[in-house]
């Protein structure tokens, strides 16, 4: 068994802690069941022998004749006449010459007597029995009940330790499947054969699997992505590089330059797309002000907007909403809409930022008065480093598919139509509703 990480209780064996509880329950079932018997055995024994004493007595008070051997005979047996006269004695061992009518007990010689003693106009009879020999034989009696629990016992634990064991099968079969398993083997688990027990939990570990398959693929995909994106650029700065030692042209310095702040750019969105699409939902959530965060936006995008004569603004009717989420995770959501906006925009264009609340769910929307992207394209605008054919403007194809993975991570919704106001592009958000 492999110990326990630290900071951790210990774990134990299921199938050991279920052996040993029935087992200890059979055996001190057993133990109940034997001694309970034992005593019951004893009881009868002694009621039995007691009957058989006053047996003898009345056959000997009614006149019929004894057998011989007084030695061996079972009972001390001694007879006495109407007037006091001992009639007979089957032991040279003296009883009580006094006798007590009924069951009585005595010592003589050091010998304990279980005595019976019955009067009749004829005679007085007293028999008596060994006590101690009486026990003894009473002890075997009751040994001789008990003897098919003591030997049973041994027999059900094994039949129990089989069955635990034959039921258990099936769970040391799945721990050995997935023991063997390779590290990219993320098949689902068979289900057949399994006990209700441990199904639902199988399942669940399908599920996962599952899930794991899917953030496998994407991560493969996004690896895949970012090395055929970045090869481009990596790859024109390096020819940037050596151009501008054989010949070092201050436009040439300016392109280079330019070129490492996009290498940069499209870096830290990759980065940013890969910790959004990794981080849990509802992780470090806290109350958001959507009309807070949007002027930081705003001011953050401002100078853009500024430089290429762009008329940014937010609304002056959006209503005060306050959503559940990562603050810095929603800012970089609004920011990349902003920007994207910004990029497509002409000059001189416009750019709006609404919000309200729609039937209890806070939303937010950017409008711009750019081209758009075309009703067919609309979909596949949130794939990583998708570009939609013809656009103007340099990007990396990365700004909505973070905008995505943000949203899904709040478990808002992201919709791209045309603007009805600016003719060109609106992106709204739908946040879920507050819980009450």
């Amino acid at each position: 068994m492999n110990p326990a990480p630290p900071g951790t209780a210990a774990s134990h064996s299921l199938r050991s802690r279920m052996l040993w509880l029935v087992l200890a329950v059979i055996a001190l079932a057993s133990v109940l069941q034997a001694t309970t018997a034992y005593r019951a055995a004893l009881s009868e024994a002694d009621k039995v022998f007691d009957q058989h004493l006053q047996e003898v007595a009345r056959s000997v008070r009614g006149g019929l004749p004894l057998l011989p051997g007084g030695t061996d005979f079972d009972f001390s047996l001694r007879i006495w006449g109407p007037d006091g006269s001992e009639i007979y004695r089957s032991t040279p061992s003296g009883l009580p010459s006094q006798t007590l009518l009924g069951f009585s007990e005595a010592r003589v010689n050091g010998v304990r007597y279980r005595i019976y003693s019955v009067q009749s106009p004829e005679h007085t009879v007293q028999i008596a029995q060994d006590l101690d020999a009486r026990d003894n034989r009473a002890r075997l009696l009751a040994t001789r009940a008990i003897l098919p629990i003591v030997l049973l016992a041994p027999v059900l634990m094994l039949v129990v330790w089989w069955l635990i064991d034959r039921s258990l099968a099936p769970v040391q079969r799945m721990q050995a499947q997935v023991a063997h398993r390779a590290a990219d083997d993320l098949s689902p688990l068979p289900l057949g054969g399994l006990p209700e027990e441990i199904f639902p939990l199988v399942q669940e570990l399908n599920l996962l699997f599952g899930r794991l398959r899917e953030a496998l693929a994407a991560q493969q995909q996004f690896v895949a992505d970012a090395a055929h994106e970045l090869r481009s650029p990596l790859t024109a700065l390096k020819l940037q590089a050596q151009a501008l030692r054989r010949d070092p042209d201050p436009q040439a310095i300016e392109r280079l330059n330019e070129g490492i702040t996009r290498a940069i750019a499209l870096s830290g969105q990759m980065l940013s797309l890969a910790r959004e699409e990794a981080g849990a939902p509802g992780e470090g959530f806290r109350a958001v002000e959507l009309e807070q965060l949007a002027r930081e936006a705003v001011a953050e995008v401002l100078p853009q907007a500024q430089a290429r004569g762009i008329d940014l603004g937010l609304a002056e009717d959006a209503a005060a909403a306050t959503v559940q989420g990562r603050p810095e995770a929603l800012h970089v959501l609004l920011r990349n809409l902003l920007e994207n906006a910004l990029k497509y925009t002409p000059e001189g264009g416009r750019v709006d930022l609404r919000m309200g609340i729609e039937g209890g769910r806070p939303w937010l929307a950017v409008e711009d008065s750019g081209p758009g992207i075309p009703e067919a394209e609309r979909a596949r605008a949130f794939d990583r480093f998708f570009r939609v054919p013809g656009a103007a403007g340099e990007g990396s194809g990365l700004g909505l598919a973070i905008v995505k993975a943000i949203a899904d991570r709040h478990g808002a919704a992201v919709a791209l139509d045309a603007s009805p106001g600016l003719g060109g592009l609106r992106a709204t958000v739908r946040f879920p509703a507050p819980a009450a």
